[in-house]
């Protein structure tokens, strides 16, 4: 399943340069992920009653193009590839003409609430990829 969450660039997310700030692209791949996790029917409340939580572990950003103060973007998230505890989810942001702007991939690992340590990722997430 692939999910589309669409922002627009605010004037706080802007730096020196002119425009979006590298760390800001960030926060809207956050955004991004927490959309797909919801359309999924996977919100932290029901992470938490399967006792884990996700761990982001690595993202690897491909800036490709800047983004601009009040320009409309998409940002995507879709299932890329599954491990035992690990997954990585691929991201875009995209701008109203669906060019890319930049693209990810995301790993990220469920953990055991009380342990502490990667635990088997639960098929609930497993089904979506």
């Amino acid at each position: 399943m692939k999910s589309s969450l669409p922002i627009v660039v605010r004037s706080t997310e802007i730096d020196v340069n002119g425009h979006v700030n590298n760390a800001k692209y960030l926060e809207y791949l956050e955004w991004g992920r927490e959309e797909w996790y919801e359309q999924c029917g996977l919100d932290y409340e029901t992470f938490g009653n399967m006792g884990i939580q996700t761990v982001t572990v690595n993202i690897n950003v491909n800036y490709r193009r800047e983004c601009k103060q009040g320009e409309a973007l998409l940002v995507t998230c879709q299932p890329e590839k599954i491990g035992r505890s690990s997954y990585v989810l691929k991201q875009e942001v995209l701008d109203e003409h669906g060019e890319v702007r930049a693209d990810a991939l995301v790993t990220s690992v469920t953990m055991d609430r009380s342990t502490r340590k990667s635990r088997e990722v639960p098929d609930a997430l497993r089904k979506f990829f």
